[in-house]
């Protein structure tokens, strides 16, 4: 559900946008309401809303004044204006703070859930494209490995590969097989990869599985234990970690 903040001095208009537009047609939920800015600068700091719909002109503190100070913290949730003044001044001054949209009262039947759903799909696009590169980068040998190697770093990483998905795969194991010392190997390799080896298996088996996954053939314990897992809830933890979301998640998104 998309949370919605409304802050507007009007109680009637207030109770109006809040009671009168089906939110649950828009999938969104009013999570608060506020009659200023100082009230609703608190309710965005408490509820972290998705969408502020929030009138300029108000008493103690201006929506400009609190827009300014959640962009000043760090905040930079989406924001509708609303105005009974048609000041281009304010309108620039909204522009200049990325408010999303800005509305003239009395806004015509439907307008405010037109401009609603323009900036949720907005988000859920940028959301989506985050998505989308976050998963290539986990993809992508080069976000791992980065330059030429050395022998014994290129073999370790070798092993890795040919031995993710047994359970026992270890930095012992890879150090023995290398005829090297763990803490010599461990050094090297991070200092080659910029990651330790038992973070290189991890990323590796969740890269795995992820291509694993897209193929649709497989459960997903099934996956789990081909990367080397025997814990399906630890599993599907680490992919979480990586990946962003949970392995079924991920595979019902592949479909």
């Amino acid at each position: 559900m998309f949370k919605i903040l409304v802050v507007d001095d009007e109680s009637l208009v207030r109770r109006g946008i809040v009671m009168e537009t089906d939110w649950n047609a828009l999938d969104c939920m009013v999570v608060a309401e506020a009659s200023n800015g100082e009230e609703g600068l608190e309710a965005a700091r408490r509820y972290r809303p998705d969408l502020i719909i929030c009138d300029i002109r108000m008493p103690k503190m201006d929506g400009i004044e609190m827009l300014t100070r959640l962009r000043d913290e760090g905040n930079d949730t989406h924001v509708i204006f609303l105005t009974a003044y048609s000041d281009f001044s304010y309108a620039q001054s909204a522009i200049r703070l990325s408010a999303s949209d800005y509305l003239l009262k009395p806004f015509e039947d439907g307008e405010l859930e037109k401009t609603v759903l323009a900036v949720k799909n907005k988000l859920e696009a940028k959301k989506l494209e985050g998505d989308a590169a976050h998963e290539q980068d986990v993809l992508s040998h080069s976000s791992i490995q980065k330059g030429e190697k050395s022998k014994y770093v290129t073999e370790a990483l070798n092993y890795i590969k040919e031995h993710y998905g047994e359970y026992d795969i270890s930095v012992r194991k890879i150090a023995e097989s290398l005829g090297l010392s763990e803490g010599h190997l461990s050094h090297i390799f991070k200092k080659e990869t910029d990651y330790t080896i038992n973070a290189y298996i991890t990323r590796y088996r969740i890269r795995s599985a992820m291509k694993l996954l897209q193929n649709c053939r497989y459960k997903v314990y099934e996956v789990a234990e081909m990367v080397g897992y025997k814990d399906i809830t630890y599993f599907s933890t680490i992919f979480k970690k990586i990946a962003g979301v949970t392995p079924s998640e991920y595979q019902d998104r592949s479909q």
